[in-house]
């Protein structure tokens, strides 16, 4: 079945998977007239038995939250109310006094679902955590609160890196989070394909992650993990702040890249995002659902029910494919919400379009392979997209220093990248622009280069839920509603290097003087690792020496 277990770390990232987990959720068909799932949800899925025997099945995932940070949700939810544990007998004979903290109020919007309501519109007003817009249940197991540390505390903020490194220690020594946590989900899986981690970056959380992955990694030395480490918008908050978050990430990127197979770093850019987008930054809700939008989209084809040919696009291969010199872990994701196109080429065709070289591309619910060896060379750039969200270089507070990482980004010298087109105007845009590349590539003869770029698409649209925000636009300004078509692409390229070199430059002073020597050389060994493997002197990638 090929599994995936998720590791969801925080509130940021929380938020994140609960986009994930509703689009999930949206996948499955009830009804003869519904027509077969695309997705394999076994991937993501775990099947059970509920405590009256009712079948169950339920995300593959463990939850970390701090305090406060569930909202309405109860660790024991309607499926499993009857195994809810007695309390214990009273051993103390003296008066007790019981404190019960005010809980939260369930949401309009859960309320909805619990009763077959017509669900009210989410604003950012409205959610206030996480879990107000999630459709599904979790495993009582998957449900891990650290009482520690309280959500939005001023007293003692979970914000510095070193908080989330003691933590880990401190609760790892006294449960063995490993043993207690993950391994069950891991051992009821049939053929892991690897491990997804969600977790901020610039923030203590970054540190947890870091002695987590770790920790996997003595015992499960060759699995794929994967992290998507999340950045908050620093619009409007205190240079300090400011400061403090790029110094997580800087500790974060130095320890995490050493140790997962891929680390896509996610952020909002601070310039103004392409007018398809209308992004409220301040909020959580709505950020998070652009990240999903081309996270769920770039790894569409791990869970797709395909052919044996597609279905050897595993995490493992994936991480082969981008990770071209054995040290390049760090890719980045960009994204396009694709507007409605007109008929290509197989106008009239039903079922089937034909490709830029005027081949027959099936339409079938699965994902498709195009072999770049047979495209032009041409394709073997770095793509550029309407949303960037691979940002390391963000508010660095040095125009000079975030100028330059603009330039690198221009000229960037590409290892590999994995093109990715769902829904048909998607896959009709990518065949017209290859169409488009390969008459430039023979009207200047440029030779073909080495394979760098792999393309998949699949007809299945990214859907809109009612938990989803109004966050995309049409040509008019007016909100999309109806499932959109989305082009990604997950790269890794010689840009890596200067904004890490950037990052560098501006973090290091902010360190303390024990570790700022091994964070600044593991910065700058990152970062050389992708000048290897290519000449500053050849046609296309001078200058970023």
């Amino acid at each position: 079945m090929h599994e995936i277990i998720t590791l969801q770390l925080g509130q940021q990232s929380n938020y994140l998977a609960t986009h994930f987990w509703n689009t999930q959720e949206s996948y499955f068909t009830f009804g003869d007239d519904a027509g077969e799932s695309p997705v394999n949800h076994d991937v993501h899925f775990r099947p059970g038995l509920g405590a009256d025997g009712t079948e169950t099945f339920m995300p593959r995932t463990v939850i970390y939250d701090l305090k406060g940070g569930f909202g309405s949700m109860r660790k024991i939810n309607a499926l499993y109310e009857d195994q809810e544990a007695e309390a214990p007998a009273v051993l103390w004979s003296g008066k007790t006094v019981v404190q019960k903290q005010q809980p939260i109020d369930v949401s309009a919007y859960q309320e909805s679902l619990d009763t077959g309501a017509a669900a009210p519109e989410l604003t950012t007003q409205n959610v206030r955590y996480w879990s107000d817009f999630s459709r599904v249940f979790y495993h009582p197991r998957s449900i891990v609160q650290l009482n520690e540390y309280e959500l939005g505390s001023t007293l003692m903020p979970f914000e510095k890196w070193s908080m989330g490194e003691e933590l880990f220690a401190s609760l790892d020594k006294d449960h063995d989070l490993m043993d207690r946590d993950l391994r069950p989900f891991i051992e009821e899986a049939d053929q892991m394909q690897g491990v997804q981690i969600m977790s901020g970056i610039d923030d203590a959380w970054g540190g947890f992650a870091a002695k987590y992955v770790e920790r996997m990694r003595d015992e499960y030395g060759k699995t794929p993990i994967w992290v998507w480490g999340l950045q908050e918008p620093n619009a409007g908050i205190p240079r300090e702040k400011r400061l403090l978050r790029l110094t997580n990430k800087a500790r974060s990127i130095a320890e995490l890249s050493s140790q997962v197979s891929l680390l896509i770093p996610l952020s909002v850019p601070s310039r103004s995002l392409a007018s398809s987008v209308s992004l409220d930054k301040s909020s959580p809700w709505n950020v998070t659902a652009l990240f999903n939008a081309a996270m769920e989209s770039t790894s569409l084809y791990t869970r797709l029910k395909s052919d044996d040919r597609a279905n050897s696009l595993s995490m493992g291969s994936v991480t082969d494919m981008l990770n071209v010199f054995g040290k390049q872990t760090i890719a980045n994701l960009q994204m396009s919400p694709v507007e409605q196109q007109a008929p290509a080429r197989g106008e009239g065709t039903g079922m089937q379009i034909l490709s830029g070289r005027g081949e027959l591309i099936s339409r079938l619910n699965e994902m498709s392979y195009e072999d770049e060896e047979d495209i032009a060379g041409g394709q073997n750039r770095v793509e550029s997209l309407d949303v960037d969200l691979s940002s390391l270089d963000e508010n660095l507070g040095s125009a000079a220093i975030a100028a330059a990482c603009r330039a690198g980004r221009r000229k960037a010298h590409l290892f590999s990248q994995l093109e990715t087109a769902r829904g048909d105007d998607a896959i009709m845009a990518a065949s017209r622009e290859e169409d488009d590349n390969a008459n430039d590539e023979d009207r200047y003869g440029r030779a073909q280069r080495r394979q760098k770029s792999h393309r998949y698409q699949s007809s299945l649209a990214y859907p809109m839920l009612d938990s989803y925000p109004r966050i995309f636009r049409d040509k008019e300004g007016a909100v999309r509603r109806d499932p959109i078509s989305m082009r990604t692409t997950l790269s890794t390229d010689s840009s890596v290097m200067t904004r890490l070199r950037g990052l560098r430059t501006t973090v290091v002073r902010s360190i303390g003087l024990e570790d700022r020597e091994d964070i600044g050389n593991e910065l700058a060994e990152v970062a050389e690792a992708y000048k290897e493997g290519w000449s500053s002197g050849s046609d296309d990638d001078d200058d970023d020496n």
